[in-house]
C-alpha cells in the first residue's frame, strides 16, 4: 500500500523514465501472486482432510486438479415414484352395516298440516259375592279427531272434525248411551302482515248427534235424534291465533245461529226452541211445527291446549252466544274441559267435563192433549263427567 501511494505522488514523466521503479512494481506483483497461491492450496488441503486424524488412516475420495476438487463418490438423489394404484373395488358385506334410521328423502314442502287421532276408553266394574252389593257393568267410549290446516303467508284455513260415541251396559239393564257428538268446524283467516297474531276471519260450525237419545229408563219416546237438534253457526269477525297454535280466540259480532229439528214429532212439540204445531181440540195437527229456528247475535269461541305438567295435557273449548232480537244478554254456554294423562305412547287416561246451558232447552214441561202447555218447563244447566283409561293412536 505504501508503494502504491508512493507511485501516485510521482509525476507521470518521471514514471516512464525511471527503470528502477518498473522493476520494483513487477517484483511486488510476483510476491503477491505467490502468497495468494500458497494460501489457496493450504485451505483446500485442510478442508479435504478430517481433523485430528493422520493422512494414512483416511481414504482419499477426491482428485485435485489445480485448484479444482473432483470427488469420486457423489450422493445420488433418491427417486420417489409418484403413481396411482389402480385396483378393482371389492364390496365386503361383513363390513357393511344397516342404517340406524331410514334415509330422509326430499319432499316438496307443503303448506298443509294434518292431525289424525283415534282413541277408545274403557271402564269396568265386577262383583262376586260382594257383601256391599253392586251391579256388574262395562262401558266403552270411542273418539276420533281429524284436522286439516292450511297456512301460507297471510292466509290461514283451519278445518276440524270430532266424533264421539259411548255405550254402557249394566247387569239387569239394557244398553244405554253415555256419549254422542258430531262436531265440524271451518275457519278462514286473513291477516295484513305476518307479525301480528290477529286475523280477519269467517267461521262456520256444525253440531249434532248420531243416534236417538232417551230419558232412561223410558225407551219408547226419544227426546233427541240425528239432526234433532242440529246447530250451525255462520259468522264473520276477528281471530287471535298464537304462533304455536295452542290458543285460538274468535270474536264475531255478526253470527247467524240455525237450530234444526228434522224430526217432525219433536218439531210439533216445539223442542229446542222451534215453533210448535197448532192442534185442534182433539189434538189433531192443524199446522205442523217448524223444523228450523233462526237467530242472529254475538258469538265468541275459545280453544286452548297446553301441557301443564309433564305428560299432562289440558284441553279447553268454550262457545258463548247471545241473540240480539229475542233476549240480548241471555247467553247460551257450551263448555268442555278435558285432561289427558299420557302413560306412554299409546295408553291415555282421560278425565273430562261438559257443561251446557241453552235457554231454548226446557225441562219438566207438560202439554195436554190439545197441545196446551200445562206446566211450563224451565232451562237448566246440563252437566256430564267422564273418566276412562284407553288407547290412543295418532297418525
Amino acid at each position: 500500500m505504501r508503494e502504491i501511494r508512493f507511485l501516485k505522488s510521482i509525476p507521470a514523466k518521471s514514471l516512464f523514465l525511471s527503470r528502477q521503479h518498473k522493476l520494483r512494481i513487477i517484483l511486488y506483483l510476483q510476491v503477491v501472486f505467490l502468497f495468494v497461491s500458497v494460501s489457496v492450496l493450504s485451505a483446500q488441503n485442510t478442508d479435504s482432510l478430517p481433523q485430528n486424524r493422520s493422512v494414512d488412516s483416511v481414504t482419499i475420495d477426491t482428485t485435485i486438479v489445480g485448484t479444482v476438487v473432483i470427488r469420486r463418490k457423489q450422493n445420488k438423489m433418491k427417486f420417489v415414484p409418484r403413481s396411482v394404484s389402480l385396483t378393482n373395488p371389492v364390496i365386503s358385506f361383513r363390513q357393511t352395516k344397516a342404517l340406524a334410521e331410514e334415509p330422509h328423502r326430499f319432499r316438496v314442502p307443503s303448506f298443509w298440516t294434518n292431525v289424525n287421532q283415534l282413541g277408545i276408553n274403557f271402564s269396568e266394574a265386577a262383583f262376586v259375592n260382594w257383601n256391599a252389593g253392586g251391579n256388574n257393568s262395562i262401558a266403552a267410549a270411542g273418539n276420533a279427531r281429524f284436522e286439516r290446516n292450511y297456512q301460507f303467508r297471510y292466509t290461514r284455513w283451519d278445518n276440524y272434525m270430532e266424533l264421539r260415541y259411548g255405550l254402557n251396559l249394566q247387569e239387569e239393564q239394557k244398553l244405554r248411551k253415555t256419549d254422542d257428538a258430531i262436531r265440524l268446524s271451518s275457519t278462514f283467516g286473513f291477516q295484513r302482515d305476518t307479525i301480528s297474531n290477529w286475523y280477519y276471519s269467517a267461521k262456520a260450525n256444525f253440531n249434532t248427534q248420531f243416534s236417538n237419545g232417551y230419558k232412561y229408563p223410558e225407551r219408547e219416546t226419544p227426546i233427541s235424534r240425528f239432526m234433532a237438534p242440529g246447530y250451525s253457526f255462520i259468522g264473520a269477525g276477528v281471530s287471535y291465533i298464537d304462533k304455536v297454535q295452542n290458543l285460538n280466540l274468535y270474536v264475531s259480532p255478526l253470527t247467524q245461529k240455525t237450530t234444526f229439528v228434522l224430526d217432525q214429532d219433536l218439531a210439533n212439540k216445539g223442542a229446542f226452541g222451534v215453533q210448535r204445531a197448532i192442534l185442534d181440540e182433539e189434538g189433531n195437527v192443524i199446522q205442523a211445527g217448524e223444523n228450523i229456528f233462526l237467530e242472529f247475535g254475538f258469538h265468541v269461541t275459545n280453544t286452548w291446549e297446553a301441557e301443564v305438567y309433564e305428560n299432562v295435557l289440558l284441553k279447553h273449548r268454550i262457545s258463548l252466544y247471545t241473540d240480539y232480537v229475542r233476549e240480548f244478554g241471555n247467553i247460551d254456554v257450551d263448555w268442555e274441559l278435558n285432561v289427558d294423562l299420557q302413560v306412554n305412547k299409546y295408553i291415555v287416561t282421560s278425565i273430562g267435563t261438559h257443561i251446557i246451558y241453552d235457554d231454548n232447552v226446557l225441562f219438566n214441561e207438560e202439554i195436554n192433549a190439545q197441545g196446551i202447555v200445562v206446566v211450563p218447563g224451565e232451562p237448566r244447566v246440563q252437566f256430564k263427567q267422564l273418566l276412562g283409561v284407553g288407547v290412543s293412536y295418532v297418525f
